[in-house]
């Protein structure tokens, strides 16, 4: 870590003429100049003209591509330190040359805002100090800017008082559409890896398959996918959340099955096959992501009694600590130790299901017999306790009090669209396949016009 700015860190504007002309737009007690929505390209110091700038008293938009410039031209000096494993806020303005007073007030305003606690080793802090004296030497801290996640940047400033004050500032983004494919030759994270897709949308693409793919045993080489997925973007093209996966597709053994988004009036966001019969089932399949099929349903020389007998569930191994959720809405209706199944939970949903979880490391806190549970939500963490021989899950369907094998038994649909709702997702799935589309011939002149680019250029 730097232990205080240096030479070399200090950025200089070409400043004198540029600095009267642009220091009537500065707010004096925050320092923050945004571009009007039409100048949003990135800027260098000599384009910047008072026409370009205008003055808000309580900016929201800022724009990471002339906060560097406007410094400069304002005579700050600027360091730039990184948060290492272990760090404090503390540790690393110390280390950047404040005094324990400044340190204090600096983090004392960023709580406002942000919790320092949470900082993590790789982020950046950008420290400003200035301006600079008559004979280059650096005054006081001005500002500190620490980007908390893509277009979300947390901006601490000395305020006219000498007192420090915090605030949140939020990118300029807009909606894009993305289109993914790929053929799996080892497995699907892989695939989608290579193919630069997220891993929030590869989560919720992995969600929505559960109740139909083992992803375990089905799974084969050449087997393949395509995702069409929609996101926020900054100005300067950076992912900052995921709105939604609009279409998912997996070709299994040559037999694809796909899904559609589709906006309910209530404005969430349901998935349905091409004859509008919802993906969601009553219970899902696998209810802990990232885990291995260790041990089927069916008879089995058992591991610690040394003789056959039924295993009347099936086993997923995890590192302990892994989250199980409920497979389904329902009623816990057990939740405690329960002899060789260790820390156990039953939960029942409607008359006919119930499913248990056993060998649980600890349960989901708050957690109690006749709560109500949603599917999805976490109940506990994979763990070994009881009869276990290693961390894993065994997880078990009863259908009428008996068990039965989740990975074949049969389970209904939650929902399926008819009538006059099911005419709106039917034109839905046309404009996405539309959609879906336009986005295969876009990329196809994108790379035309790449390569023609290239060619010019040799």
């Amino acid at each position: 870590m730097s232990q205080g700015p240096r030479p070399g860190a200090i950025l200089c504007g070409c400043a004198g003429s540029l600095i009267g002309a642009i220091s009537v737009f500065l707010i004096s007690s925050a320092g923050f100049l945004s571009l009007p929505s039409a100048q949003q390209a990135p800027l260098s110091i000599s384009s910047i003209t008072p026409e370009t700038l205008h003055a808000e008293s309580d900016v929201s938009k800022w724009s990471d591509s002339i906060s560097g410039v406007l410094r400069a031209a304002m005579g700050l000096a600027v360091e730039t330190v990184s948060i290492r494993k272990g760090d404090t806020l503390a540790d690393v303005l110390t280390g950047a040359g404040l005094d324990n007073t400044t340190t204090f007030n600096v983090a004392q305003a960023m709580h406002a805002v942000f919790n320092p606690r949470y900082l993590r080793a790789g982020q950046e802090l950008e420290l400003a100090f200035g301006p600079l004296g008559e004979n280059g030497e650096m005054l006081a801290l001005s500002k500190i800017d620490m980007e908390i996640s893509p277009g979300h940047l947390v901006s601490v400033s000395r305020q006219t008082d000498g007192s420090f004050a915090a605030r949140e500032i939020m990118a300029k983004t807009h909606s894009e559409f993305t289109r993914a494919t790929g053929t799996i030759s080892s497995s699907l994270y892989e695939a989608a890896a290579n193919e630069g897709v997220p891993l929030d949308v590869l989560t919720e693409m992995v969600r929505l398959f559960s109740y139909d793919v083992d992803f375990q045993r089905d799974i084969q080489p050449g087997d393949s996918f395509a995702l069409m997925y929609e996101q926020d973007v900054t100005e300067d093209g950076r992912a900052v959340r995921t709105r939604a996966v609009h279409l998912a597709e997996m070709t299994l053994r040559g037999k694809p099955l796909k899904f559609y988004a589709y906006l309910h009036d209530d404005g969430e966001f349901g998935y349905y096959n091409e004859q509008g019969e919802g993906v969601r089932k009553a219970l899902m399949r696998t209810p802990v992501n990232g885990a291995r099929l260790t041990s089927n349903f069916g008879s089995r020389k058992h591991p610690i009694l040394g003789y056959t007998r039924m295993h009347k569930g099936v086993d997923f191994g995890a590192v302990t600590g892994t989250p199980i959720m409920a497979a389904g809405d329902g009623v816990v209706e057990k939740r405690g130790r329960w002899g060789s199944y260790g820390n156990y939970v039953r939960i029942r949903h409607g008359s006919n299901y119930a499913t248990a979880y056993a060998h649980l490391s600890k349960y989901a806190r708050g957690l109690n017999v006749g709560d109500r549970v949603k599917q999805g939500e976490v109940i506990g963490y994979v763990g070994m306790t009881g009869g276990a021989t290693g961390p894993h899950l065994h997880y078990e369907v009863l259908h009428s009090n008996k068990q039965v094998n989740p990975m074949t038994v049969k389970f209904p649909a939650s929902r399926k669209l008819n009538g006059t709702e099911l005419a709106k997702f039917q034109t839905t799935r046309q404009q996405t396949d539309r959609k879906f589309a336009s986005l295969a011939i876009s990329s196809d002149v994108a790379m035309i016009e790449t390569e023609a680019e290239t060619t010019i250029r040799k």
